[in-house]
């Protein structure tokens, strides 16, 4: 099949791109890398009167370090995070989930503000975003705001962006430290979205036991999740006396909304989810040690 007709708008900039998306209304919608829209839009599941195309905009572009966050525009492609020096040394996390995102063709053309605006459960960038804290910017004809990557994601590709938002960045902070970072996914064929998954960062003090955690959790609920309960009993404790099996049941025992589908049931995902904590447990831990 192909697009129902729609008329193309290329802005120059991005205060024009979203005083387009407010004059236009709902029969709008941005595209960037497409990969998420087109598809839908070839197999009618999606249809607009305007598409507002973000690629010329060099403003969504760019990646800024800075002493204790990477600033990251919501224009640069997978692949160009991916690529980042600034990314791999001050965003790890990041960096390795990269690889997990599709193939590399859409890697080439797909872009990070587009995976976070478009808020897969079952993606990676969202997940990162999550529990890492990260922050991202809106902006709308009114102005900018920044909206915590924990206030965002607020159901099945949907987000706590306003109808006339756009957005332009997302900024992550920096652990410093005995930090250690790990991403573990299942999918049934590579490049896949994610069947389970996790993202996990610990750091440790000067005497091994876990000063700061975080564990997120992704395809396992209508958004990606942190497994906040089980980061709060990790708190303190010396890293030796914790097994990746209690890790993996903590993280995973209290989710209540995992699906049943095609692919398998909700336990079946549940004991997938906790191998994947338990695997990305051990890497980040290990990490943190040898630091």
């Amino acid at each position: 099949m192909k697009p129902a007709a729609f008329d193309y708008h290329a802005p120059e900039s991005a205060d024009e791109a979203v005083r387009l998306l407010a004059e236009l209304g709902d029969e709008a919608k941005f595209i960037a890398g497409g990969q998420s829209l087109v598809p839908m839009l070839a197999l009618r599941l999606a249809v607009f009167d305007h598409l507002i195309d973000l690629r010329k905009l060099d403003e969504l572009r760019g990646i800024e370090a800075g002493p204790e966050s990477v600033r990251i525009g919501a224009g640069n492609t997978h692949a160009a995070v991916g690529a980042s020096e600034a990314v791999r040394r001050g965003v790890p996390l990041l960096h390795r989930a990269t690889p997990m995102i599709g193939h590399f063709q859409i890697r080439n053309r797909g872009t990070i503000g587009g995976a976070i605006a478009h808020a897969d459960a079952a993606a990676e960038y969202p997940a990162v975003a999550l529990t890492l804290d990260a922050e991202i910017e809106a902006l709308s004809p009114t102005g900018r705001r920044t909206i915590p990557a924990a206030e965002f994601f607020t159901g099945m590709w949907t987000t706590a962006l306003d109808p006339e938002e756009m957005v332009t960045a997302i900024t992550f902070p920096i652990w410093t430290g005995r930090c250690g970072f790990a991403i573990e996914e299942f999918t049934r064929r590579a490049g896949d979205f994610a069947m389970a998954g996790t993202t996990i960062a610990v750091r440790l003090d000067a005497d091994s036991r876990i000063e700061r955690c975080a564990i997120g959790l992704f395809g396992l609920a209508p958004t990606p999740v942190r497994a906040r309960a089980a980061e709060a009993a990790l708190l303190g404790r010396r890293a030796e006396e914790i097994t990746d099996q209690e890790v993996g049941a903590a993280a995973t025992d209290g989710l209540t909304s995992i699906s049943t589908d095609v692919h398998g049931s909700a336990e079946y995902r549940r004991r997938v989810g906790a191998t994947m904590v338990r695997r990305a447990w051990r890497t980040a831990l290990r990490e943190a040690q040898n630091d």
